[in-house]
Order: C-alpha cells, then sequence, then structure tokens
C-alpha cells in the first residue's frame, strides 16, 4: 500500500520563486478580458444602480487591485499555517453567515449579503469548506475515513452546518456547490466508495427537498425543462441569454456594441456577462475564454501533481474544482444547459466577494507552486494502507487509488 500521510518536510526557507508562466499569463488574460466586460456593461450597470456612470466599473477595479494585493500575500504565506487558523476562519465565517439571515438584507428574493449588497459570506464559504476539508482529510487515511464514526458523519456535520446556513438564506445555486465541493473533496481525499455514493444520494434528496421547498427553485426548474422542450417557453432571462450569443454569431457584434445588455438583459455585468461576451466578440472570443480557463485549470492541475505534500495536493485541487464549478455553472446557464442560478463567472463576472476570493485562492495554489518546486520530498513509505495523491502513486493499483489514474 501507498503512504497518503504528510511527510515530514525539512522546515527551511524557500530561496527564489518560480513562477509558472502559463498560469498567470492565462490569470492575467481573463482579468483583463473581465475589466473588459464590465467596462462594456458599466453605463446599463451603474444607471440601474442609481450611480454615475464608470461607478461599477471603477469599483471592479478596486476589487481586482484588492484581490491581486491578497493574491500576492497568499503566494509568500505557507499554506501549512492554515492547519492551525483555519478552525477560527470556518468560526468567523459561519458567524457571517448568521449575521446574514439576522440582518436579513433581501435582494433578488434573497438574503446573501451584507453592508449593502458589499461582501457576501457565501463566497469566503466556499474557500473555508476546502481549506477544512484539506486540513481534515490530510490528517485522515484510508481506515479512519472508512470509519463511519471518524469519516462519513464526522465530515457530514462539517459539510452540513455550512450548508443550511447558505440554504437558510436562500440560496440553492451555493449550497449546490458547497456539497459538491465536499464530496469531491471527500473523493480526492481517499473516501471509501461507499460513502461517497452514499454522499452523493443524501446529495441528491436534499437538492430535490431544497428546490420542491422554495418557490423559486420550483419555478426555475419548471422553465429549464420547459425551455429544454421549447427554447421559446424557458424563462425570460433564458431566452435574452440566448438572443445575445446568436447575436454574436461568429465574430461578434464588436466590443461595446451589444443590445440587449439596454434592453433587459438581467444582471448583465454579472450572472450574464458570459451572454453579453458572446454578443460582442462571437462564438470567437468564447472559444479563446474557455481556452483560457482550459490552461489555467490544466497549469493548477499540474502544481497539484507536484504539491510538497498531501495537504497542498488536496488544497490545489480543492480550490481549482471550486474554480471549474463556478465557471461551468455560469456557462451552462446562459447556454441553458443549467436552471438559473447565481454562480460569478470567475475573473470576468463584477463582484468584490467573488474576485476577492477567487484571487486570494489563486494565490494559495501559487504558494504550493512555490513550495512545490522549491523543496525536496522525502520518499514515501509503501506500508500505508492510504493514497497518495502525487503522480507517481497514481501507478499503483492500491485501494482507492483507481480514481486517479483516470485524471493523468
Amino acid at each position: 500500500m501507498i503512504n497518503m500521510t504528510t511527510p515530514k518536510v525539512k522546515k527551511h526557507a524557500v530561496k527564489g520563486f518560480t513562477v509558472d508562466v502559463p498560469f498567470l499569463l492565462a490569470l492575467v488574460s481573463l482579468l483583463v478580458i473581465g475589466l473588459m466586460m464590465v467596462y462594456s456593461t458599466d453605463l446599463d450597470a451603474s444607471l440601474r444602480m442609481l450611480k454615475e456612470p464608470g461607478y461599477v466599473f471603477q469599483r471592479q477595479v478596486m476589487w481586482v487591485a484588492l484581490g491581486l494585493a491578497s493574491m500576492i500575500f497568499m503566494t509568500f504565506f505557507d499554506y501549512h499555517n492554515f492547519e492551525k487558523l483555519v478552525v477560527p476562519f470556518v468560526i468567523v465565517v459561519i458567524i457571517l453567515l448568521i449575521a446574514v439571515l439576522v440582518r436579513n438584507e433581501v435582494q433578488f428574493n434573497s438574503s446573501r449579503a451584507l453592508f449593502s449588497g458589499s461582501v457576501q459570506p457565501g463566497e469566503l464559504a466556499k474557500v473555508a469548506v476546502i481549506l477544512y476539508l484539506s486540513v481534515w482529510l490530510s490528517k485522515r487515511n484510508y481506515e479512519q475515513l472508512s470509519d463511519y464514526r471518524s469519516g462519513l458523519i464526522s465530515f457530514m456535520i462539517i459539510l452540513a452546518a455550512v450548508a443550511v446556513l447558505i440554504l437558510l438564506q436562500p440560496d440553492i445555486s451555493a449550497s449546490v456547490t458547497i456539497f459538491a465541493l465536499g464530496i469531491m473533496m471527500f473523493y480526492l481525499g481517499g473516501g471509501n466508495w461507499k460513502h461517497i455514493a452514499m454522499l452523493s444520494g443524501i446529495f441528491g434528496v436534499l437538492g430535490l427537498l431544497a428546490i420542491q421547498f422554495y418557490t423559486t427553485g420550483r419555478v426555475r426548474v419548471a422553465e429549464y425543462l420547459n425551455g429544454l422542450q421549447d427554447p421559446t417557453l424557458g424563462s425570460y432571462h433564458m431566452r435574452r441569454a440566448f438572443e445575445s450569443v446568436i447575436k454574436g454569431g461568429i465574430f461578434g457584434v464588436g466590443l461595446g456594441n451589444a443590445n440587449t445588455k439596454y434592453t433587459g438583459l438581467p444582471l448583465p455585468h454579472t450572472d450574464s456577462i458570459f451572454a453579453v461576451l458572446a454578443e460582442e466578440t462571437g462564438l470567437f472570443g468564447t472559444f479563446i475564454l474557455i481556452a483560457l480557463y482550459i490552461v489555467l485549470i490544466w497549469r493548477a492541475y499540474k502544481i497539484a501533481q507536484n504539491a510538497p505534500d498531501r495537504l497542498g495536493s488536496l488544497m490545489a485541487f480543492g480550490l481549482t474544482g471550486w474554480i471549474v464549478i463556478e465557471a461551468l455553472l455560469n456557462i451552462a446557464v446562459v447556454v441553458g444547459l443549467f436552471p438559473i442560478a447565481g454562480n460569478a463567472l470567475p475573473f470576468i463576472s463584477s463582484g468584490g466577494s467573488s474576485m476577492v476570493t477567487t484571487l486570494t485562492a489563486v494565490g494559495i495554489i501559487l504558494n504550493i507552486s512555490r513550495q512545490g518546486a522549491g523543496l525536496k520530498i522525502q520518499e514515501r513509505s509503501q506500508t500505508s494502507a492510504t493514497v497518495d495523491l502525487r503522480r507517481r502513486d497514481w501507478r499503483r493499483s492500491v485501494s482507492g487509488a483507481d480514481r486517479y489514474t483516470r485524471a493523468r
């Protein structure tokens, strides 16, 4: 069997800084495209908010600057420190989630934010869950995860505490993301297949109950199913998004020339910004955007493979998976492959909470990359019943390891 426990790494300083050039180029390109699209939608968005033209774009520039500062800090902040800090971080996030419910600042039929919509603790909760579960899973071997009491039940308590608070806002899409991240982390951590299947079943049942309990969820699913049969019977949001994509054609109508953002396209600067990009740059522009995401995810995936220890691998995979889920859900909603959800398009959509937390996550990934390039890792023992996330051990056929072999 292969050791999955965190190896003892020599505590010496990492000298120099190895830059993953494709990763950074893809990130910078996405941020530039995001600022261009927010600028394109600024006039309509600012006027809808009863602000002067330029208000939304200026705030987005501020959020990008703040996010980059956080990213740089996290790049040089040893991710191992989260082993001590993650519990206080989760407690703070839970307090903020409770504060959201108490304050009850309703926007778009839900209460998700604090301070006049500027801070959404749900975004912080996603990162907190990933970091907490990374630390929690890194300290447990395969036998411990296979035990119901120390494995599945403990894991469910951790996950449910955050997901339920978000669901009460209500924010079904964020709750779905939290559960999806939890199952993904349990899978990557070497969880028992039976437990993974059970978690997926519980997740599915809770999702169906949430949709039935909340009117918004029932309406959105019904409109989505109608739209699959006939696009003209879909929701207003879906129809307007389709209109943007169709108008864009192959090469688009030109930057700044989209008109659906002025004629009722819901939330063109946030949830529907991909539709605006499709209209202004066409399929050509959307393919470039998707290609940039693929490059970013590919490089982050390689960073996770080459992480110096299991904790780093779990964090990098988890944070990368979060970015993937957010991007897929947003794009899938615009093209009618998923019911309307409130997920932002990473690095593109306007919004401070999403931008700052996502760039902070990128900083953690870069820190893992930095340490993976600068430290010598001792060879891992071949006697434990657990699984190493690094690629060199994925070739082995051991309990719980098959899931990684296919990912190579």
